[in-house]
């Protein structure tokens, strides 16, 4: 008994938002729903490919995916700020469901041509801009605001955990069956997540906020204002936009790099997407772990620097096992930068702002996306996927020598 209290006590001094019933019920949700949709996204990627044969098309479905978050994140901002997240993500989450078994039918009857998949794309872009934002900001109702930087890691830890498992999963099932049982066990693993938001331990938070009426646009002028005037934010935003656009392209750019430079089949396009993964998840639990430290612009800036520098390597790479290594270290590094990005800004916000400013960060973390999705798809269509890898790695570089400059110059406004 005594082993099993010890046990208890230390895993919870390691994962301390694990100790918040509601947040341990909507994390372990997650776990499945998370498999399914890197399923989906593995089988998407290659569907595409197979249909097209063209990286430039690739990148498009990637961009009009993403063009409703670049168009209207800071509109979901200020709703999100007004309502009840939870309903908000059911809501989301229900919508996501329906795609993914429509999707499912589509290629399973053989109906799917490629001006489908672009409609689908944009209503999945749609759903995704209110669900991001509103899942980014519900996780401080589920944890407390001293465990938010590691409730934050076990997050990307699930996603990341994912990222493993469902390229692997779907480059399995791709081999053998075809890409339409991506899509229907996507459909399948977001049964388990909405059931368990619908019956969520009561959350006092959930329904603090007092509705609002009228026009958005005021909120929407105040929260730009508000990450204008703070410093923090701002800066972690310009940093998230920059290497979102330009190293982050891995949807368009690894299976291009798989199937045309390293001459492979969905099998080996999966297992690289997993070695990301692996390093991911790597990174996650390593920022879960420190998560009682705070967050450094030291660790933003290894992540940064790591994702721009393996990028470089990963693009002269020949050898597929050398590609897959460096993948896992640019997993790493992503997860690295990334979650303590959402740290620094989640702990700097103040709570009224918290939607509108997560809303912009889903909006420079992914609603930028039809922009590096172009210029991914475009540059690998002209010299190939590995040349594009290491030219986004030196304009990384020189953008973060940049802002290493403007933080020596202002270190004593910021942290």
């Amino acid at each position: 008994m005594n082993n099993s209290t010890d046990f208890k006590s230390h895993f919870f001094r390691a994962f301390p938002a694990l100790s918040h019933k509601p947040f341990r019920w909507f994390w372990g949700g997650q776990i499945i729903s998370v498999i399914g949709t890197w399923t989906q996204n593995i089988g998407q990627a290659w569907l595409v490919l197979q249909l097209t044969n063209s990286p430039f098309l690739l990148g498009l479905v990637s961009a009009v995916q993403f063009l409703p978050m670049m168009l209207l994140s800071l509109h979901a901002g200020a709703w999100i700020d007004r309502v009840s997240k939870r309903r908000i993500i059911i809501m989301t989450q229900s919508t996501l469901m329906i795609l993914a078994f429509t999707l499912a039918l589509l290629v399973g009857t053989g109906l799917i041509q490629y001006w489908m998949l672009l409609i689908l794309a944009l209503i999945l872009g749609i759903a995704n801009t209110a669900d991001v934002p509103a899942r980014q900001s519900f996780v401080i109702e589920l944890a407390s605001r001293e465990d938010l930087t590691n409730a934050i890691a076990l997050n990307s830890a699930v996603f990341n955990a994912g990222r493993i498992v469902g390229p692997a999963i779907a480059g399995i099932i791709m081999g053998l069956w075809g890409p339409m049982w991506c899509f229907l066990i996507n459909g399948i693993s977001f049964i388990g997540v909405i059931s368990i938001l619908m019956f969520l331990p009561s959350i006092p938070q959930d329904n603090k906020t007092a509705p609002k009426k009228g026009r958005v646009w005021p909120e929407i002028k105040e929260g730009l204002s508000y990450i204008r005037k703070t410093s923090t934010i701002l800066l972690c935003i310009s940093v998230m936009g920059f290497i979102s656009a330009i190293a982050m392209n891995m949807s368009v750019l690894v299976p291009t790099f798989a199937k045309m430079e390293l001459n492979q089949q969905a099998l080996g396009y999966g297992f690289l997407m997993s070695a990301m993964g692996v390093g991911a998840l790597v990174g996650a639990l390593t920022v879960a772990v420190r998560s009682g430290t705070k967050t450094q612009w030291r660790t933003i800036f290894t992540g940064a620097v790591g994702l721009a520098v393996f990028s470089i390597l990963l693009g002269l790479q020949t050898d597929y096992a050398a590609a897959a290594i460096m993948l896992v270290f640019m997993g790493w590094s992503m997860i690295t930068f990334s979650a303590s990005v959402n740290s620094m800004i989640q702990l700097t916000v103040a709570d009224e702002f918290r939607g509108r400013v997560m809303s912009v960060y889903s909006l420079v973390f992914g609603g930028i996306t039809p922009i590096g999705s172009i210029y991914a798809g475009s540059l690998a269509h002209i010299l190939g996927a590995g040349i594009t890898f290491v030219i986004s790695g030196i304009l990384s570089l020189c953008f973060l020598a940049f802002i290493g400059y403007i933080l020596h110059r202002h270190k004593g406004a910021l942290r």
